[in-house]
């Protein structure tokens, strides 16, 4: 399905992106991986059955860059960016600090940015995608999350636009807003939910999969996923 593509997928040194990667380099595509943590990222290139590691931080707008930059160099281009790499912070919204949204803010929303922009001239060459994972809190504000609620919005905003940009040049921009996923960022901010009924990662990977599945005349701009114990169009 994917060989001879070339994909870049940040936060893959677990959770959803790693899942994502193994999903890309399975369908036959070059895979290079982006995470802070460069022993996890390590395990995860094992786990996806090899990939080029790009370990650094994403807050870093050189780093950031230098990932597109090496990823074509080790591949002779770009097709699929797969913005994945999140925090969140669950916090009172007057206790929230002026440096703790900006963190979420730049790594959310700023990374994002920095990544496709400088990917475009690549993704205009192959007509290739964007895939950005956003969150349900960018449709909807919940208690204790206006930060990483802010982040969301600004990423599915961010996508709605670019996507507007550059689909007559044949590139694609797609969101993935998913509810609850049990991942270790889930159970470190959420300890309240159990993971009975989430969201697991691989089936976010099996939206992306979905996304790319679509090379014809068919777009579908945003997949929304929620859990099953959600009520449904709620």
């Amino acid at each position: 399905m994917l060989t001879g593509k070339t994909a870049l997928v940040t936060g893959a040194g677990g959770g959803i992106g790693r899942e994502i990667a193994a999903r890309l380099k399975a369908a036959g595509a070059n895979v290079a991986i982006c995470g802070r943590d460069a022993q996890k990222l390590r395990r995860a290139a094992e786990t996806v059955g090899g990939a080029l590691t790009l370990p650094g931080d994403l807050l870093d707008v050189e780093y950031a860059q230098s990932c597109v930059d090496r990823t074509v160099e080790a591949f002779g281009g770009l097709d699929i960016l797969v913005n994945n790499a999140g925090i969140t912070l669950a916090k009172p919204f007057e206790e929230t600090t002026l440096e703790e949204f900006e963190r979420v803010m730049n790594t959310n929303v700023r990374a994002p940015f920095v990544l496709s922009r400088r990917a475009l001239p690549h993704l205009r060459r192959t007509r290739g995608r964007v895939i950005n994972i956003a969150s349900v809190v960018a449709h909807k504000g919940y208690p204790l999350q206006s930060v990483y609620a802010a982040s969301k919005h600004a990423l599915l905003g961010l996508s709605k636009s670019l996507a507007n940009e550059v689909y007559q040049d044949g590139v694609r921009v797609h969101v993935i807003s998913p509810g609850g996923v049990y991942t270790d960022m889930v159970r470190l901010s959420r300890p309240d939910l159990s993971p009975d009924g989430l969201i697991v990662a691989g089936e976010v990977a099996d939206a992306v999969m979905f996304l790319l599945s679509l090379d014809k005349n068919a777009v579908v701009d945003e997949i929304c996923l929620h859990r099953q114990g959600k009520a449904p169009f709620a």
